[in-house]
């Protein structure tokens, strides 16, 4: 920050003159752009605004109207003050009209009473304004480094606006056009507080330049865009009218910003990373307090209390074309869904959970139905999803409190694990529809599980690794075709001579009788168990 007409009264070279202000001085908060020594009267054409001017008044007029029009200009040019110096021209004092003139115009008037080197004076302020300027330069290019170390690594809006705030040391945050907060930094400061009414609060401040300060809510406001597409802005919380630094650090915090989304082609949007951020506290109780969370879901336009909470997981069963990325598939996903919610009215968090799963948190009002409306949301997302690629949806247990909500996602996160491996064409699964296949995946770490499936089928798999043979995959298929051996053939690709002698090789293998039903019971349970281990080991 440049220095003011105070700092500059408080310098030693100045002090030694015995300096007095005897007009303006509400107005020593003013900023020294630079120290001019003038003489002539008319100076003021040679100022460029800023600038504190020095003289002894030897050449000044003796009529008290061209005095007075003297200050008059240097005030309309926008010079920060005027020193003179007693003892050449005026001995005492000044004339009154000086005084008067100044004190009508705002502008800082102060006198020396000591004859003192102006050269000095001048060393002192433009080293300190120097010095001043070096800093600025320094911070800049330290914002510089941070920021480009920033895009270069391809951070996060949140990344990016802790930054802000880490090195401001003030709340930040990002919005959409649509006045929704899509990242917050608080800086220690109650989140709740900090959001509370925010569409309204912000549509209130609108200020015409990219980058502004409005002194009325105390934000510094940059419109965050690139290539001529405006898609946000980032505001700093400022608790006084910000420096040349707030300034620099907000604008290379939205370049980054609108770098980093134009390097997102093929990643999900802001608002999905919003959502999901938020989604992500919640399961891993990154927010002190459920209200945080219920505050931060509410500025991106989703209430969560008074609601039902439904946690719903999908996940991609397989992709249209597997050399297909399958993060952008599931980015995909992310969209198309939060497409269908707005489009049922049904406010929704929706976000990529990990490269696997998308989960949406469900809000709805107290007296709906939770069947109806996954059925609705299911049935409208497959008539839009693209064909040949299929999603299981999956839905934990309704519950009233967000502090619940972690549970849910657990329990729709395990459903959706289970469902995937084999899918029936269900609009939903809950976890009664899984059945002994959800049992098994439950206690899939269960050494007792892992043991019994073992000493059911290491005869079998010894055999076909040694071997390199598919007999557990022909015993897979004669137990899914439910013991009926014709269809199993006709499943297996075999004629029924060629799948008999398998099952009477299997039998031999695994001394077992495969007309016996409990002894096929217990292999399925077996067949279920490894499936669920491998499965979970990839």
């Amino acid at each position: 920050m440049l220095p003011t007409i105070s700092d500059v009264l408080s310098l030693e070279t100045v002090r030694r003159g015995n300096p007095r202000v005897v007009a303006g001085a509400d107005r020593l908060d003013s900023r020294v752009r630079w120290v001019h020594v003038g003489e002539i009267a008319d100076i003021a054409h040679l100022l460029r605004g800023g600038e504190l001017v020095l003289t002894t008044g030897v050449a000044l007029p003796e009529d008290p109207e061209k005095l007075a029009a003297y200050i008059g200009e240097l005030s309309a040019v926008g010079a920060a003050g005027l020193v003179v110096e007693l003892g050449r021209r005026f001995v005492r004092e000044l004339p009154r009209a000086v005084v008067k003139a100044a004190e009508e115009h705002g502008l800082p008037l102060i006198v020396l009473a000591r004859e003192t080197p102006f050269v000095q004076i001048t060393e002192s302020v433009h080293a300190r304004i120097i010095d001043i300027q070096l800093e600025e330069l320094r911070a800049s290019e330290q914002l510089h480094e941070v920021f480009t170390e920033l895009s270069v690594e391809g951070a996060s809006p949140a990344e990016v606006l802790a930054q802000v705030s880490r090195l401001s040391g003030r709340p930040v945050l990002l919005e959409n056009l649509a006045h929704q907060v899509l990242a917050c930094e608080s800086a220690g400061r109650d989140t709740g507080v900090l959001l509370a009414g925010w569409e309204s609060r912000s549509r209130a401040v609108a200020p015409q330049e990219r980058t502004a300060y409005d002194a009325s809510s105390g934000w510094l406001v940059t419109t965050v865009g690139a290539r001529g597409q405006d898609w946000g802005r980032l505001i700093l919380l400022c608790d006084a009218p910000p420096g040349p630094r707030e300034m620099v650090l907000a604008e290379r915090a939205a370049t980054t910003l609108a770098l980093g989304r134009l390097l997102e082609r093929h990643q999900e949007s802001l608002e999905r990373q919003a959502h999901g951020t938020i989604i992500t506290g919640i399961l891993t109780h990154a927010y002190a307090d459920p209200d945080e969370a219920a505050a931060r879901a509410r500025a991106v336009g989703v209430p969560l209390t008074g609601r039902k909470l439904v946690s719903v997981v999908l996940r991609l069963v397989e992709p249209v074309d597997q050399a297909l990325d399958g993060q952008a598939m599931l980015g995909e996903l992310a969209e198309a869904t939060a497409s269908v919610c707005r489009d049922a009215k049904l406010p929704a968090l929706v976000g990529a959970l990990d490269q696997d799963r998308v989960g949406v948190l469900l809000p709805l009002p107290p007296r709906t139905q939770v069947e109806p409306a996954l059925t609705a949301l299911a049935e409208r997302l497959r008539a839009m999803w693209k064909p040949g690629s299929t999603f299981v949806l999956a839905a934990g247990s309704a519950v009233e409190s967000i502090r619940d909500v972690r549970r849910s996602f657990l329990e729709a996160e395990q459903v959706a694990d289970v469902a995937v491996r084999q899918p029936d064409g269900r609009p939903y699964y809950r976890l009664p529809d899984l059945r002994l296949r959800g049992l098994l995946h439950l206690l899939r770490d269960d050494a007792r599980i892992q043991t019994f499936a073992e000493r059911e089928l290491g005869p079998l798999l010894a055999h076909d690794a040694q071997r390199g043979g598919d007999l557990t995959r022909i015993l897979r298929i004669y137990l899914d075709a439910g013991r009926n051996k014709a269809v199993a053939a006709q499943k297996a690709h075999l004629s029924r001579p060629a799948f008999y002698d398998r099952l009477r090789r299997l039998e031999r293998i695994l001394d077992t009788d495969l007309d016996d039903v409990e002894s096929c019971l217990s292999l399925h349970v077996a067949l279920l168990a490894l499936e669920s281990f491998r499965r979970e080991n990839r």
